[in-house]
């Protein structure tokens, strides 16, 4: 095996292609650019269509199913018979949808005022002509208690507010890596630290915290060279042959929105991929799968939409290769 060092993270130009860089780009017009079957695993966090503002440029769930289905499709000539593509998302998205229901709901141990609505309906019976503000004197209460028990709005986020979707996605993404030519191989769950934000919990929800993602893992058909030795004993103990995976969410998301921990791809990477092999990621981000490449001795492809974005994931990569030890990838 000759080792080839990374002396240059400049601009990465599309032709020729060359491994080892981040190109800025939308994904889908550089993804064709790929030297055939020569991408051993491509691991990637795709946009979540939550409202970050690196995802802005999604205007519709639409959008965001074309992107990636068409991303998706675009993988199955550059990733070698044999190989994976991986895909770590949350399989329950939450997004706004003005076609969707008011979600009503009554915290009855929180009520600042006993009176129900059969209170309000018998005071209308007996006062058909009481206006709300009337039968609020009368029970004692305020209007907007009245309009509440009579019109049930109690709604979650406000009744002004358009309503929260929630929407399963782990079929459409089998659907769409089915119709490329991929098969389901594996999955994986990773418990990560629970995000209150993310699940918007109120008093007026059963809903849980978000607290685990999913790992989807396709393959290609082709030979899948097995070799246990890759990692070590409890490696394969702790992590290798579990389903479920313990890894700490990134504590600081302070120069990027959505970053995953190094520990997710690098265990992806070990566990599917030999030394040498050729990583891709076509929503590179901050560079995390690049860095997990690095050091594990692979090379990588990062794609990357936003410019502020791609040299954040240069810099993170010429980090890793200043580490000791790590100041090369291995080829073939």
């Amino acid at each position: 095996m000759a080792i080839v060092p990374i002396l240059d993270l400049g601009v990465c130009e599309p032709e020729p292609f060359q491994f080892n860089c981040v190109y800025q780009g939308d994904c889908r017009e550089i993804l064709p650019l790929i030297p055939k079957e020569s991408v051993a695993c491509s691991i990637w966090s795709p946009p979540y269509f939550v409202g970050k503002q690196y995802e802005s440029y999604l205007e519709t769930f639409d959008d965001w199913k074309s992107l990636l289905r068409e991303t998706i499709r675009l993988h199955i000539d550059a990733i070698k018979p044999g190989g994976f593509l991986v895909i770590n998302i949350a399989d329950i998205l939450c997004f706004y949808d003005s076609k969707m229901p008011k979600i009503q709901a009554e915290n009855l141990e929180q009520r600042r005022s006993k009176v129900t609505k059969e209170d309000v309906l018998k005071a209308k019976r007996e006062h058909p002509t009481y206006n709300r503000y009337q039968l609020a004197s009368l029970l004692g209460c305020s209007e907007q208690t009245v309009d509440r028990r009579l019109n049930g709005n109690n709604i979650r986020g406000g009744k002004h507010s358009t309503q929260t979707r929630v929407k399963l996605v782990g079929g459409l993404i089998e659907e769409w890596c089915s119709a490329a030519g991929f098969y389901l191989y594996d999955r994986r769950i990773w418990v990560k630290d629970a995000a209150w934000a993310n699940s918007n919990w109120t008093t007026l929800s059963y809903r849980s915290v978000d607290e685990f993602e999913h790992v989807y893992v396709f393959w290609k058909p082709g030979i899948t060279t097995i070799r246990r030795s890759k990692l070590t004993a409890r490696e394969w103990a702790d992590w290798g042959s579990r389903g479920v995976w313990t890894i700490a969410s990134v504590r600081a998301n302070d120069d990027h929105e959505a970053k995953f921990p190094v520990e997710l791809p690098r265990r992806l990477i070990s566990l599917l991929t030999e030394e040498g092999d050729v990583v891709l990621d076509p929503f590179i981000g901050s560079g995390t799968t690049a860095e997990a490449a690095v050091l594990t001795s692979r090379q990588f492809v990062g794609i990357e939409l936003s410019a502020e974005y791609v040299a954040l994931a240069k810099k993170r990569v010429q980090s890793a290769l200043n580490r000791p030890r790590q100041m090369a990838l291995l080829v073939q």
